[in-house]
Parts: C-alpha cells; sequence; structure tokens
C-alpha cells in the first residue's frame, strides 16, 4: 500500500528491513534438465518454454490481472537456486500483471492444480536489472488456485448517489454489508481492514486486497478515515465519498476519493 496513512508506509519499511534479515530458503535442489529447454518443452512465440510436469483439474486459466496463489522455486542455469516459497508456511499470492513477463505470459497457460516447469529467457525475466539473477531462469511452480483481482470501480464512483449519509464535515458514506453487533472503533483504537480506493474517474489508486490487511492507528492517517472508520462496527463494509479537504488536501491523488472499507478488527 502506498498511500493511504503514513504509519503503514513505516510499517513497511519495517517490514521490508525484517525480511532482508530473515534466513535463506531451504535450497531444493535443480532439476536435471535446468541447463537448457529438453526436446519435448513447449516453445511460445515469445521463447518462453514451459514443460507440464504434473496436470491440474478443469479448463480455466488465469486472466492476465488476476491474482495467482503459487508455491515455486527458481534457478539459474547454472543450478543455483536464488528463490523459493516452499521453506514459507503457506504459498504466496500476487498480481499476475505486477511479475516478470515469462510470470504473466506463462501462468496463463496453467490450470489450477497444475506444476509446470518454466524456462525464461533474460528478456521476459529480469533484463539485466542490477541486484537480479542474470540470463535464462528457470523455475518449478504450482498454481493452487487463482481469482480475479479486486479493483473495479462501483457504479457510484462518481458521486455519492442518493441514498449515501452525509456528515457535518462533508464526508459521504453507505454500508455495503451490516457487521455484528458491538462497539464501534475510537481514534485512539488500532483497526485491522481490507480497502480499495479509486479517483472519481474510476482509477484504482491503491488496494490491501492483493496483499494481507492493513491494521494502523485510527488518530494517524487522513482525516476521512479517521472520521469514517468511527462509524463501522465489525464485521462491516461500507463505501465513504472523502472530499479533498479530509483526503490529502491538493496532493497526489487529488480530488475526492471513494473508499470500500471492510472493518475486520478493533484492537
Amino acid at each position: 500500500m502506498t498511500r493511504i496513512l503514513s504509519t503503514v508506509l513505516l510499517v513497511l519499511v519495517a517490514a521490508v528491513s525484517v525480511a532482508a534479515q530473515r534466513p535463506a530458503p531451504t535450497p531444493v535442489p535443480a532439476p536435471a534438465d535446468v541447463a537448457a529447454p529438453p526436446a519435448d518443452a513447449a516453445t511460445t512465440a515469445s521463447g518462453l518454454a514451459s514443460k507440464v510436469l504434473a496436470a491440474g483439474k478443469g479448463l480455466a486459466k488465469p486472466g492476465p490481472t488476476d491474482l495467482v496463489t503459487v508455491h515455486y522455486s527458481g534457478w539459474t542455469t547454472d543450478g543455483k537456486m536464488f528463490d523459493s516459497s516452499l521453506s514459507q508456511p503457506a504459498p504466496v499470492t500476487f498480481p499476475l500483471n505486477r511479475l516478470i513477463r515469462g510470470w504473466g505470459e506463462g501462468l496463463q497457460l496453467m490450470v489450477a492444480g497444475e506444476k509446470r516447469r518454466f524456462w525464461i529467457p533474460q528478456n521476459l525475466a529480469y533484463n539485466g536489472q542490477p541486484s537480479r539473477p542474470a540470463g535464462m531462469l528457470v523455475f518449478d511452480v504450482e498454481l493452487i488456485e487463482f481469482s480475479e483481482a479486486p479493483g473495479a470501480p462501483p457504479p457510484d464512483v462518481a458521486a455519492p448517489p442518493a441514498d449515501a449519509k452525509k456528515t457535518a464535515s462533508g464526508l459521504a458514506y453507505k454500508s455495503l454489508r451490516p457487521g455484528k453487533r458491538g462497539p464501534s472503533p475510537v481514534k485512539s483504537n488500532f483497526v485491522t481492514v481490507h480497502y480499495t480506493g479509486w479517483t472519481t474517474d474510476g482509477k484504482m489508486f491503491d488496494t490491501s486486497r492483493d496483499k494481507s490487511p492493513a491494521t494502523f492507528g485510527l488518530g494517524e492517517v487522513i482525516e476521512g478515515w479517521t472520521e469514517g472508520v468511527q462509524l463501522m462496527t465489525v464485521g462491516e463494509s461500507m463505501r465513504f465519498w472523502i472530499p479533498e479537504r479530509l483526503a490529502y488536501k491538493g496532493r497526489e491523488p487529488k480530488g475526492m476519493l471513494v473508499f470500500d472499507v471492510e472493518l475486520l478488527a478493533i484492537k
């Protein structure tokens, strides 16, 4: 997440620091054909080579912007492993259109449950980026599941509809799903939420839906969030139309902002 709150930015910096200090993944032996695609590998027009290791189920395949959940290991062609998810407690999830081109193309060939080996030419991988593995890369990937990525703007993104409520400050809101009976948070609480934000022309600029839920102090976010989330109860989903003066006050993203927020927990 990039824009909603200064505290979350600090949390992200801390998380990156912790990730940098964690032990290297447990080595996974390189496959026998790591040096080059074998004769039975299929090659696409772009030069991506692949071979099915285990069949999956069904016919549906991910779209170019879908969220994919995978386990994987990656090697350079001399057999050195540079990354793996197999030593993590859970598979990883990410949007397909934010990956190297070879992954973006390759996973669209797969169905859920399938395991496939890819030989990804450098121009479809990191393309000479500093501090990234160079040359052709080899990945074993298991596609566990996939789903449509969040981000489609709501039909009322341009302005609050007639059934939206408005506070004295000008914050407009509408409950999308009721929550549980219980207290609403106060400014001194920490809250855990999922959210997606758009500008009024329908451009999504931030979301937690492709990552973990966000936790932050309710007094340390933009004013529209501080006021609006205090109207919610745990389990509730709400849409907010936040005027610029309650959002970033002329900084990017400018203008009125629209957020869908799901309140998961109060601490």
